[in-house]
């Protein structure tokens, strides 16, 4: 991503700010829960460049959104930007360690070990008592430097922090794209030997981007638990993990926006088929992945260097 691209990248977040007062409620809440999921889209992102696809990234959305839940339930902090700081860290520290053994492998290997780790969370979430168990448990609602905003007004606080954290990590993954351990994703994914013969050590590039993509999703944890207010192990479960991937492949890997446009037109259409046809609503998923593949196999992120082709963007 250019620098003019990053621009209107950055004014689009502003926008979305400005205008959310005006916005339906329950419109700024979906895409409160579609912008914290594209976080963990833009680590998968990450992953997908260098030709892994891993179906377990729910491991980190889930300790991401824990550490925000016991932290408010056994501790007597509860600053949002604190909390949400640490079910970072946790979670990064979670794929540092997983990591060592992960980097190790690639393709269906890669695939399922990670969703292994993810199930092995799972099931001490489901018979841990002190961690909630099946039911999970409520989320304390948090502050703001403090401040304890209710109603619309929490909604609209919760937000801005979401579209805060989505600009700035945005900017970062850009950034990072364009740094050498960023721009070695497709030669990785190509042909590792070469990049091995350029002295890289392609483990540990990898290893990288899996803390990386790990911390993104503890944020985007973090985020969901205090927007929904609820944890739960089923954010461990692998249906979760593949939801990531349903969207990773409907934006593409060839974007960093198309993260956050994917999450939302995914969540959009979930809402939409729930509220229309909600014993067939995975269905219509269905259908709108394989017309995906079909008609853009590069996923939305294709429509973006369409445009930029054709001069309607700035490069």
């Amino acid at each position: 991503m250019k620098a003019g691209a990053t621009l209107l990248g950055l004014l689009a977040f502003l926008a979305l700010g400005v205008i959310a007062p005006w916005l339906p409620p329950w419109l700024v809440s979906l895409a409160t829960i579609a912008f914290a999921n594209a976080l963990v889209v833009l680590g998968l992102i990450i992953l997908w460049r260098c030709g892994l696809v891993p179906f377990g990234q729910a491991l980190f959305y889930a300790i991401g959104a824990y550490v925000v839940a016991l932290l408010g339930r056994y501790t007597p902090i509860r600053d949002v930007f604190v909390v949400v700081i640490a079910g970072a860290i946790v979670a990064g520290l979670a794929a540092w360690l997983i990591g060592f053994l992960l980097a190790r492998y690639r393709e269906i290997f890669f695939a399922m070990l990670s969703l292994a780790m993810s199930m092995i969370l799972y099931g001490i979430l489901v018979k841990t008592e002190t961690l909630g168990s099946t039911d999970g448990f409520h989320v304390e609602a948090g502050s703001f430097f403090g401040f304890r905003p209710e109603g619309e007004m929490r909604n609209l606080a919760l937000f801005w922090l979401v579209i805060g954290f989505s600009a700035v990590l945005a900017w970062l993954v850009a950034y990072y794209f364009r740094t050498v351990a960023g721009a070695l994703c497709n030669p990785i994914r190509d042909n590792e030997i070469r990049v091995e013969f350029l002295g890289m050590s392609v483990d540990r590039l990898i290893h990288l981007k899996l803390v990386i993509s790990g911390v993104l999703a503890g944020i985007g944890g973090a985020l969901a638990a205090l927007a929904v207010q609820h944890v739960d192990p089923q954010m461990s479960y692998w249906t979760t993990s593949g939801g990531f991937v349903f969207v990773t492949i409907l934006a593409g890997a060839g974007s960093v926006a198309a993260a956050f446009v994917g999450s939302m037109v995914f969540e959009l259409v979930r809402s939409i088929a729930v509220t229309l046809v909600p014993g067939e609503w995975q269905m219509i998923l269905g259908t709108v992945l394989l017309l995906t593949i079909l008609f853009l196999p590069e996923g939305l992120g294709s429509l973006v260097t369409r445009l930029r082709r054709s001069g309607s963007m700035p490069p």
